[in-house]
């Protein structure tokens, strides 16, 4: 019989065999045992298995007299272990799926590593220059399944693993896991760096024209021979089994497609490499046949692969015509071409190429973004939804939950476009009497789910309504209708148009006025509100809405306009413009507040003034929501407004506060400080207490890189916000005749109330302004006698470090302002360190360890490119690492305690010994030992676990004095960048804990 014969035997055979218990794998060290044993197929244990632990006794290291740990020594029994794993292996014939399956990296590269050994590949020579061609197939197949399974690694890495539940925690199995774990990361990271090499290995295998061989288990037994009895037979072209061209280039083919899929995460370039190599194996497949021993490809894992590279590549112009739907969309999706995708759904209405799941995952994808912030997706959403709820109803589904949400409000353009694609997605002359139906059905259920009889005439006067429907069907529809509706007269015949009707008795005023509420088109509200006044004049119509709010200021002068006509025009106007406004629908509020300006030009100059005024703010609210949020300086026209608008001196005029509050804070935000500073009236400092806040904080913001005598302004502000955030007392007799003290939260005797302080703040977003007004408060925190953790801020010391009168200041609402203001200030930049030391300061401050430790750390990522480079010292100062100090060390974190000692300009060595004779630690302790670089702690370490018995936890302490790099001979450079080095790994271990 053949070796090729006996290994198919040995494949195919199902009889147990049970080894001794004892020892077993002593049992089949004798080879001829191991062979039986595999033809028997023995189940217990299983033979990939025997690999692991082949070779986990081959690598069990040894301990010398002096109780010292070895390498494993290389002897008779250690090499014929290794051998029976390779013959393990090879009695699986190689196959790299059940290979990875089952054996952990670290094994898997061992038992490879051990096949090149064998098969004679040169030690320390690179896969890439060696000529395979040249190379006795054996040794080419070997160099091949190393680094197809070293492509094959990289790619499984990549994809989300599901962790594994603990279960009870056991330190011995906890620490082997850790162990496997940190070596698969090294293995892989050396994978990682030599994947190019193997790449280009592989494809210069796709060049080889002949069969190749890999070991079976007879040619490995002529291996471990001594050299002289082999005879040449494992380099001949006969040894060993035999795999063909075609069945090699088809695997190689498969994984190089799949580690260029991979890559093209990164590089879109190289998703062209996967197709056509993707594209090669499906080829090759074709040519084996199904039948094919060595080479298995999952084939619908291949055919997703291809359609994937099918929609990510990109086609040029001849092949423009040929793009698959898939394409087509995703194309459009990435350049934002949101309408085409429409069109797309349209026309997939009538073929129905793509799938209902592929179409709602579209749908979800632009949910998302609409829900991101993106508000122009809002109508594209619902364009996509009603393309999906057609081809739903189609093909005999229910009406989605989304389009019934979508269609709660329904309004013209809705309809129309409802219509349009129902239209296009049924081809009346060839469509089933099923489809027909269906869409027939759906359109009678839209209609009896309208109340606006005026959609209702829209679907009804529709071709396609008047073509499905027959006259049957619509007379009772129409009694149906009637039935819900009695006093609205439906005639039969379909009516063209609603606007067509004319404005009579029969027309509901209900009707009218359910549109006036909808609508936001000025000439069309006027237009209702005649009709409306010419059937009644009982009624006040800018009353149908109680949503139609308008300011107070304006209401009286509104209201106090004579024709009751034109007043309810131009409260509505306004309300509905104030409205728009507030939902950030400028477009529609600029042409509200156009009309209504252009409507009281006629006979208020009083109203007339007010209009500008809000039109003023509404082109302060789009800049700021449109250009200002790319940083463009808003246009000077713009600028020259609001200084106009802050000098106006015009009597009478009704003026909202918040304009006045937007316009000083759009000067500070872009930093028009000349003007707040030496230009503004003398008056407006009077008058505006806005305008005196502004002035204060850009003369501030002006001095401040000049000698601390000069900040006269810091003061004057100081003054201001104590004044506002002072309490005045009262007192008051009770029922009883006793006098109790009353402290008033809201101060009358500041410019301003604190909460109008706060939200005038919340408008502003230049960082210099915030960072001024933030260490204000911080320093007014920090005067509190009682104070215990001072927080501390940029530009602190420009405040003054007392107040007269302590008493007075309400220091419970002073520091809920600093939280609220560190709060809007990190929502305006999270990546502000400065801020996020104040973050971690008020959570030291309020004893909230962990907390205070993630912004701690965050403040040092965000400035050090996530601790790569050094973290200034400005940032974490010796009181920023000591408050550090303090919370590991209240979160019973010992070892990190000792080495953030050492971060401290002088390290503190008592601090950091008290520390380390904790024992109740609950950090990792000896894990964070390689994080030491000074070598006192490490002696000091040594001695403790020597003292302490502890053998394990002392050789780690050993092992890392022994570093070469700690040496105190060194030069300092070497020094400095050996601590630096176990900074940055420290903190970004720590980051990795806490963030």
């Amino acid at each position: 019989m053949s070796a090729e014969a006996a290994d198919r035997e040995a494949a195919t055979s199902s009889r147990p065999c049970t080894p001794p218990q004892t020892c077993w794998f002593e049992f089949l060290l004798e080879e001829s045992l191991l062979e039986k044993h595999l033809r028997k197929a023995c189940p217990d244990p299983a033979p990939v298995q025997l690999i692991v632990q082949f070779l986990e006794q081959a690598s069990k290291p040894s301990v010398n007299e002096q109780n010292q740990v070895q390498p494993p020594p290389d002897n008779k029994r250690n090499r014929t272990l290794k051998l029976l794993a390779l013959k393990v292996a090879a009695h699986l014939k190689w196959d790299l799926d059940i290979l990875e399956k089952s054996l952990s990296v670290p094994v898997l590269n061992m038992l490879l590593n051990e096949l090149l050994c064998i098969s004679k590949v040169p030690p320390g020579t690179k896969h890439v220059d060696m000529d395979l061609a040249a190379l006795p197939p054996t040794t080419a197949m070997a160099i091949l399944l190393y680094n197809r399974w070293a492509i094959r690694t990289i790619v499984q890495s990549s994809f989300p693993v599901k962790q594994a539940k603990p279960g009870p925690p056991q330190l011995n199995v906890m620490n082997q896991m850790q162990q496997e774990k940190e070596l698969t990361e090294n293995i892989l990271k050396v994978l990682k760096e030599q994947a190019a090499d193997s790449i280009l290995v592989l494809e210069a295998a796709l060049k080889l024209n002949k069969d190749l061989y890999v070991h079976t288990m007879r040619t490995l037994d002529l291996l471990a021979m001594e050299p002289g009895m082999v005879n040449g037979e494992t380099e001949s072209s006969t040894a060993g089994l035999k795999i063909k061209t075609e069945e090699m280039q088809c695997q190689v083919c498969y994984d190089l497609g799949a580690v260029y899929f991979q890559q093209g995460s990164t590089n879109s370039a190289v998703y062209e490499n996967a197709r056509e190599k993707f594209f090669r194996t499906k080829e090759l497949i074709a040519e084996i046949g199904s039948l094919s021993l060595h080479c298995t490809i999952d084939e619908k894992r291949l055919a997703g692969y291809c359609q994937a590279c099918d929609v990510l590549v990109a086609s040029s112009g001849n092949n423009s015509q040929q793009l698959t739907p898939y394409s087509q969309v995703h194309i459009c999706l990435r350049s934002g071409s949101y309408q085409e995708v429409v069109q797309i759904f349209i026309e997939d209405n009538l073929t129905f190429t793509l799938p209902v799941q592929f179409r709602q995952s579209v749908l979800r994808e632009l949910f998302q973004k609409a829900q991101q912030g993106n508000e122009a997706l809002d109508e594209i959403c619902f364009k996509v939804c009603i393309c999906n709820t057609v081809r739903d109803i189609l093909e005999g589904r229910t009406v989605s939950v989304q389009f019934n949400q979508l269609f709660l409000r329904p309004n013209k353009e809705k309809i129309e476009f409802l219509l349009e694609v129902c239209s296009r997605s049924i081809n009346v002359e060839k469509a089933s009497d099923s489809l027909k139906g269906n869409m027939a059905a759906f359109l009678k259920n839209v209609c009896l789910g309208l109340e606006d009889l005026q959609y209702v005439f829209m679907i009804s006067s529709h071709e396609l309504f008047i073509t499905l429907l027959k006259d049957e069907e619509r007379k009772l529809l129409i009694d149906q209708m009637r039935k819900r509706s009695p006093r609205v007269n439906l005639c039969i015949k379909p009516v063209t148009s609603f606007y067509d009707i004319p404005a009579s008795a029969s027309v509901n005023i209900g009707q009218l006025e359910h549109q006036l509420i909808l609508s936001v088109d000025p000439w069309r509200i006027r237009q209702i509100l005649i009709e409306l006044h010419g059937m009644t004049s009982e009624r006040q119509f800018w009353t149908v809405s109680s949503k139609w709010e308008v300011p107070s200021v304006y209401s009286g002068v509104i209201l106090g306009i004579k024709d009751n006509l034109t007043r309810d025009l131009v409260y509505i106007l306004m309300a509905k413009g104030l409205h728009c406004s507030t939902v950030k629908d400028f477009p529609h509020a600029k042409q509200l507040f156009a009309a209504c300006l252009e409507l009281v030009t006629e006979f208020s100059p009083k109203l007339r003034q007010v209009m500008l005024n809000e039109m003023l703010l509404l082109d302060i609210h789009t800049h700021e929501a449109g250009l200002g949020q790319s940083g463009e300086r808003p246009p000077s026209d713009l600028i020259s407004r609001v200084r106009g608008y802050l000098e106006m001196r015009l009597p009478d005029i009704p003026l909202r506060q918040v304009v006045a509050e937007e316009c000083v804070a759009f000067m500070l935000n872009w930093r028009e400080n000349e003007y707040l500073t030496l230009q503004v009236p003398a008056f407006l400092l009077q008058s505006n207490p806005y305008v005196k806040l502004g002035h204060l904080l850009a003369a501030t913001c002006k001095e401040l890189p000049g000698p601390k005598e000069s900040r006269r302004t810091a003061k004057d502000l100081w003054e201001v916000v104590v004044q506002i955030c002072s309490v005045s007392n009262q007192h008051k007799r009770g029922s009883d005749g006793r006098v109790s003290l009353i402290k008033q939260r809201e101060s009358t005797l500041g410019i301003m109330y604190r909460s109008e302080l706060l939200s005038f703040i919340k408008k502003l977003r230049e960082p210099l302004v915030l960072t001024i007004i933030l260490s204000l408060f911080v320093k007014l925190h920090n005067v509190r006698e009682d104070i215990v953790n001072d927080i501390t801020a940029e530009h602190i010391s420009i405040w003054p470090s007392s107040i007269p009168n302590l008493q007075s200041v309400d220091f419970e609402a002073v520091a809920i302002t600093v939280k609220e203001l560190v709060r809007y200030t990190l929502s305006i930049n999270p990546n502000n360190h400065a801020w996020l030391i104040i973050q971690a300061d008020i959570y030291f401050a309020t004893n909230q360890h962990s907390a205070a430790l993630h912004y701690y750390l965050q403040a040092g990522a965000v400035c050090s490119d996530f601790f790569n480079k050094a973290v200034p010292p400005d940032v974490y100062t010796d009181q920023v690492i000591k408050r550090m100090i303090k919370c590991c060390s209240l979160l019973n974190c010992h070892t990190q305690v000792a080495i953030l000692c050492q971060f401290l300009r002088e390290i503190d060595y008592k601090t950091a010994f008290k520390s380390l004779q904790e024992q109740n630690s609950h950090d990792a302790m000896d894990s964070y030992y390689d994080y030491i670089w000074d070598v006192t702690i490490l002696e000091y370490l040594t001695y403790l676990h020597h003292k302490r018995g502890e053998t394990d936890k002392r050789q780690i302490a050993i092992k890392a004095i022994g570093q070469t790099e700690l040496n105190a001979s060194n030069p300092e450079e070497v020094l400095q960048l050996a601590a630096q080095r176990r900074k940055k790994k420290f903190l970004q271990a720590m980051a990795k804990l806490y963030f």
